[in-house]
């Protein structure tokens, strides 16, 4: 890759992280607006949907599917339906960079599924890693479940549910383009949760009973599924123009919005046991892709000497 196209990349990486926790602000200010965690997560995919449909009848993509794909895509939405639940569910009464960064050991999680599903080589240094940054979330989660209770649980569902999302994305990615693979989630996702919803309606269970949104809820709702089709789109190409290794160290300037926007929207600020736990996490997470990196270097360098050799 050149130089210009990596700092493209660096550019939607930087993007995305400054849009992702709009989405996360328009959830929260959802859910205090009184719209129900599963119907926020529902509005999510019928805006992304709607948003993602011209994208790929302009770039000229398939609609059609074939039944593996069609698999993998509904399992990659129920993955994105429970994470998306899940972490709505904890905003909803707690500060949104508490949430996030308690979903941030997302990437410890996915490293020992990477290991257990696809076989990949851990060593005891990431293995320690993993368990520095889970204690991190733990300095995270203490104090907020004496403020909020067992809600503040809820995020670190988000990190386990995404983590077999990824491992899914991971899978799908060898066979269907990107675009195409957001479209196919939002359509399939929407179809697991209409009936959800419907069935639910005046049924009285709090967050999936819906209810029809008003003034600014509206907003909020669009919101929520716009951002996340913006930033997601941001990410997908971030990746395409620069190498994920490049780009990992970058994600967690999220934490860093988030931050701003708590503050000045919810006039939530972490305290300092948090931001212990904030820069445990990302310290442990900054090792994991440092160990990443020379794995990567020292396997390049093997099959360079494998092609020299007599």
């Amino acid at each position: 890759m050149t130089r210009d196209m990596t700092l493209r990349g660096i550019l939607l990486m930087l993007l995305f992280c400054a849009i992702a926790p709009l989405l996360d602000v328009s959830a929260k200010l959802a859910a205090e607006g009184g719209i129900p965690v599963g119907q926020i997560t529902t509005g999510r995919f019928i805006v992304q949907g709607l948003l993602m449909l011209p994208i790929v009848l302009m770039m000229g993509l398939s609609l059609a599917l074939t039944a593996r794909a069609l698999a993998f895509s509904v399992l990659r939405a129920f993955f994105l339906i429970l994470s998306t639940f899940s972490f709505v569910s904890g905003i909803a009464v707690m500060p949104v960079a508490d949430a996030l960064a308690i979903a941030f050991v997302e990437p410890f999680i996915l490293l020992i599924l990477g290991s257990l599903i696809f076989g990949d080589q851990v060593g005891p240094r990431r293995i320690a890693a993993c368990a520095v940054g889970f204690g991190g979330a733990l300095l995270v989660i203490q104090p907020s479940i004496q403020v909020f209770g067992l809600v503040a649980l809820w995020p670190l569902g988000t990190a386990f549910f995404f983590a077999f999302y990824m491992l899914v994305t991971r899978s799908i990615s060898a066979f269907m383009h990107p675009v195409a693979m957001q479209f196919h989630t939002s359509w399939t996702g929407l179809l697991m949760c209409l009936p959800v919803m419907i069935f639910a309606e005046g049924s009285g269970i709090g967050p999936l009973d819906p209810v029809w949104p008003e003034g600014l809820n509206w907003l909020w709702l669009v919101g929520v599924g716009f951002w996340a089709s913006v930033s997601h789109m941001s990410m997908t190409y971030a990746l395409k123009y620069a190498p994920s290794a490049t780009l990992a160290p970058l994600h967690y300037s999220e934490i860093v919005v988030a931050v701003i926007l708590g503050y000045l929207i919810f006039g939530d600020f972490p305290n300092a046991m948090t931001w212990t736990g904030i820069a445990i996490i990302v310290s442990s997470g900054l090792y994991i892709i440092h160990r990443e990196r020379m794995s990567a270097r020292l396997r390049a360098r093997a099959a360079e000497a494998l092609t020299a050799a007599p």
